[in-house]
């Protein structure tokens, strides 16, 4: 009975950290500008992402809803409305079993996510060391002696974070760079111009056409992957050509393609997952630590 008790305080003391993570978050984004917009739940257009899922989709009436992957498209229209956008969205991927083991998947998590008109890639990753100085300063203030007890690394991140060339690593440590990197890391790190087969359509593609520009952040000691995002394609014609290479069906898409034929700006944000941010913070061994009815990949749970 001891032992349940003390397992339930530390879930209580966690879901505190991430509660506080999240006002942090929210805070500090308005305090530079943003708003914050509500959540698409269902869309009949989502993120393709780079990766297979099995399908999470709805028929209703004649057409066909998708449960949210990310609300990367969502974003780029919502910035001709308001130019610095945020929300906390649910996002919907249903994983396939591997994924369980990596301790950063769940078939349901939130993202904190993020888009502001007109910036630059340099623009959003000031922003987010910035914010995340603050969101360390916050849980620091009010739990810092409890995340101690479970993170004996914990500090305040040093900015700005140093940036890595995805390519020169690759090179210099093989395919399996990230997690070396990751390892030897303490302090987060940017992982930038990432080649254009590695990612989706929609981030823009550099000048010399075998990059994009756009970015990861790696946390240190391991806990790998906390956000993804870069500058996005904007044009009609160049969002084709991207669509075309990575094989995407237009059809699929067209809701999404005739907006952009309206015009939408040019714009720059990023996700950051809740969940992941949460588990580095308080050391935990898995992601699905880090919240009350998670989903793991390859099981079924209330």
């Amino acid at each position: 009975m001891v032992n349940v008790q003390e397992s339930l305080k530390v879930k209580r003391e966690v879901l505190e950290i991430s509660s506080e993570i999240m006002s942090e978050s929210g805070q500090f984004l308005r305090k530079s500008g943003f708003i914050e917009i509500l959540p698409v739940i269902i869309s009949p257009i989502t993120d393709p992402l780079n990766h297979s899922v099995f399908d999470a989709s709805i028929d209703y009436y004649d057409g066909q809803y998708a449960l949210t992957k990310s609300m990367i498209f969502h974003k780029q229209l919502a910035v001709r409305v308001f130019p610095k956008i945020f929300t906390f969205s649910p996002n919907i991927r249903l994983e396939t079993e591997e994924k369980k083991s990596t301790g950063r998947h769940l078939i349901e998590f939130t993202q904190l996510d993020l888009e502001v008109k007109d910036a630059k890639r340099d623009d959003i990753l000031t922003l987010i060391e910035n914010m995340f100085v603050e969101i360390f300063k916050g849980v620091d203030e009010k739990f810092g002696q409890i995340i101690r007890t479970m993170n004996p690394h914990f500090s305040i991140p040093k900015i700005p974070f140093e940036r890595v060339k995805y390519l020169e690593a690759y090179e210099e440590y093989g395919p399996d760079f990230e997690t070396i990197l990751s390892k030897k890391a303490t302090e987060p790190f940017w992982l930038i111009d990432i080649p254009i087969e590695e990612r989706e359509f929609y981030d823009r593609l550099d000048g010399d056409g075998k990059v994009l520009v756009d970015m990861d952040l790696i946390y240190p000691y391991g806990f790998g992957e906390a956000i993804s995002g870069g500058e996005r394609e904007h044009e009609y014609e160049k969002i084709l050509y991207r669509m075309g290479l990575k094989g995407n069906d237009q059809e699929a898409l067209r809701w999404y393609l005739d907006e952009v034929k309206k015009g939408i700006p040019p714009s720059a944000g990023c996700g950051i997952g809740i969940e992941r941010l949460t588990r580095f913070v308080c050391n935990l061994k898995h992601v699905s630590e880090a919240r009350l009815f998670a989903k793991v990949p390859g099981t079924v749970s209330i």
